[in-house]
């Protein structure tokens, strides 16, 4: 390869050499940038990844070869990029970029950041860290074909966050326990049954039916997988718990305490396990007669029955994980993983726990296998393993030459901004096919700040509604604070005239208060809290609204957002669903079905599993048309579009 700084001017060739970037996030767009920056004669440059490397990488990643697996991507890709330019100065660094090392003062240092990262909350970060040292920011992602970059700047443009994303798609605890409609609802529920990371919005109600399901994890009332005792439709007589209960323990050995434990007490017996799971559970659910006056009800399945007459059909052709299996397939498959799973248990000892991985073999057998048997107790067409790990895994093709593509513009806009021509910078969207200009890239005037963002408007202030009697101060601040509003270590004090602090970033200095309601602060409608995050130098006034009124399985709105009911763009049909099944490299754009506007639609998307994450949600679609010199100008509002099931737990974020 051949360094391209011998084509730049003169004075910015000197710039390249001189000046400190940081590149955050070194996976398919930060090994392709990395590699560009030290061909086009950057010297100086810093980069961050807190992952390692994973053979699914390797198709993409190409400063990584199998002998790397298992290493610091960041250290790695210091030391391949170095090959191509042993007199540069690269720092690695293997952490996570909210780390509080890397304050304010740390974005200081650099004349400009380029973010190659793979989920949301990443990007919010440095995204408000960049604005706190008024450092220029390069955001950029790719999903499949699609892809984008985008520069932020203080004052001058929209910062990442001007624009509302979605929230993570939630499934109604009730709908995943008792009335599953869709494949990706039965998908949710075997991961909760093996136990994986918290997306479902479920109630906590807890009875004598009640069931801490989990297997192989640690238990956790919201990922509660049992039949849903307190939902609303089902309209519970409580003259029929009697006969509820007696369905439901019929066999003596069922009791609705703890599936984990009475699962170890079997040994884990997978035919016991099965039957509770896909024929007690089930005629528990036929009981609550209500639910199914408009569905179909579901059908038992009985181990015994299946293996007197397991109706094999002729295998598939094709690959292996590409074939859809009968009934009693998917019961052996259930059986096999139940056993190996088990065993791993065994020999990690008493109280031990698995973590589920749809890259570990035996657990990713487990939910194919628990999914489709649900999904044919529900009457819905069985998936193969394939197709179960892209829902399970939120998994988005992940195409090497776009990642390439799109390092390529980061640097481009990158020498804008080191030329001093911010005004030249573009938000420039990369297309599946050619528009009617014949276009696969396609660039656009960069939007002003938007007088209505939360984070980059000189006093950010916001609206929540929520019920101040039920709301913990704990809940506040991991769900609301944290999750909703992207903060890192917030300080609350209460605007009541005594500067009442609520919460602390200091550990334990308020964990006493972590489960009481607001409403033993004095916390009411109306009330203020100023919340204070010092490593991302940000401040939100909170104007809590209390209200009785919100719909179950909500826990809070922020007035005057909804992103996740804007109405969905007109865009091809086959090109959404390939979002919504999800990847992890990923900002993607789309093209709308309407060729004559050429309008685009933005969307973020995660590498290949969102922290969430990641995890399904499409993140920003903006809609643009484009202008007689071949730009295109941003027509407001913006459309966002939820999608079905990506990198955690149905989102997708963009990497």
């Amino acid at each position: 390869m051949v360094q391209l700084v011998g084509s730049l001017r003169k004075e910015l060739a000197d710039s390249l050499s001189t000046c400190k970037v940081l590149v955050v996030g070194a996976g398919g767009i930060g090994c392709e940038l990395l590699k560009n920056l030290v061909l086009t004669g950057f010297k100086n440059i810093e980069v961050i990844d807190l992952d390692t490397i994973d053979v699914s990488n390797l198709n993409r990643q190409f400063l990584f070869q199998k002998k790397h697996v298992g290493k610091s991507k960041a250290q790695v890709a210091k030391e391949s990029a170095l090959q191509f330019c042993p007199s540069a100065s690269i720092t690695a660094y293997h952490d996570s970029i909210t780390n509080p090392d890397y304050n304010v003062e740390f974005f200081r240092k650099f004349m400009l950041v380029m973010n190659a990262l793979d989920n949301r909350a990443a990007r919010n970060h440095v995204n408000r860290m960049c604005l706190a040292a008024d450092i220029p920011l390069i955001e950029s992602g790719s999903a499949g074909y699609l892809g984008q970059v985008t520069v932020i700047k203080k004052g001058l443009t929209e910062c990442y966050e001007c624009q509302p994303k979605p929230a993570q798609k939630t499934f109604p605890g009730c709908t995943i326990r008792n009335t599953p409609s869709e494949p990706i609802h039965c998908i949710v529920w075997a991961k909760y049954l093996f136990n994986k990371c918290r997306a479902v919005s479920c109630h906590q109600f807890h009875d004598e039916f009640c069931a801490l399901s989990q297997l192989f994890g640690e238990e956790d009332a919201d990922q509660e997988v049992s039949p849903d005792t307190a939902d609303p439709e089902a309209a519970w007589n409580p003259e029929d718990t009697a006969a509820r209960a007696a369905v439901s323990e019929k066999d003596g050995d069922i009791k609705r305490v703890s599936t984990k434990v009475w699962a170890r007490s079997t040994g884990y017996d997978p035919i016991k396990l099965f039957n509770k799971l896909f024929k007690d559970d089930i005629m528990y659910l036929l009981t609550m007669d209500k639910l199914w006056k408009k569905r179909k009800a579901p059908t038992p399945l009985d181990w015994q029955q299946l293996e007197v007459s397991p109706n094999e059909e002729a295998p598939a052709s094709g690959l292996k994980d590409q074939k859809v299996l009968d009934v009693w397939g998917y019961c052996q498959m259930f059986q096999d993983s139940v056993e190996t799973l088990s065993s791993q248990l065994q020999e990690k000892g008493d109280d031990a726990e698995l973590v589920w991985d749809k890259d570990d073999p035996p657990a990713m057998d487990f939910v194919t296998a628990a999914a489709n048997l649900r999904m044919h107790v529900f009457s819905m067409n069985m998936k193969s393993r394939f197709d179960v790990k892209s829902m399970a895994g939120n998994i988005i093709p992940a195409i090497a030459t776009t990642n390439a593509v799109i390092a390529g513009l980061i640097v481009l806009e990158g020498l804008k901004i080191l030329s001093g021509e911010m005004e030249t910078c573009r938000t420039v969207f990369l297309n599946k096919c050619p528009n009617l200009r014949k276009k696969l890239l396609v660039p656009c005037v960069l939007d002003p700040p938007s007088a209505n963002c939360y984070v980059c408007v000189s006093k950010p202030e916001v609206t929540v509604k929520l019920n101040v009697q039920k709301t913990t101060v704990l809940s506040l601040q991991d769900r609301i604070l944290k999750e909703r509003f992207g903060m890192v270590a917030p300080d609350v004090q209460i605007e009541d005239g005594k500067g009442t602090i609520l919460i602390s970033s200091e550990e334990g200095e308020t964990e006493a208060n972590n489960n009481k309601f607001l409403s033993d602060f004095g916390i009411r409608n109306g009330s203020r809290l100023q919340s204070d995050d010092f490593l991302q130098d940000y401040t939100l006034l909170v104007n809590v609204l209390h209200t009785e009124e919100l719909e179950r399985d909500v826990e809070f709105e922020v007035i005057g957002e909804a992103p996740d009911k804007a109405p969905p763009p007109q865009s091809n049909q086959e090109e959404v669903n390939s979002i919504t099944n999800g990847n992890k490299d990923s900002a993607q754009p789309s093209t709308s079905s309407k060729a004559e506007d050429d309008d685009l639609m933005i969307v973020d998307s995660d590498e290949e599993e969102v922290a969430a994450s990641n995890s399904a949600a499409v993140a920003t679609g903006t809609k643009r048309k484009y202008s007689e010199t071949g730009e295109s100008s941003a027509k407001r509002p913006r459309t966002d579009q939820s999608d079905a099931a990506d990198d955690e737990d149905d989102i997708v974020a963009l990497d």
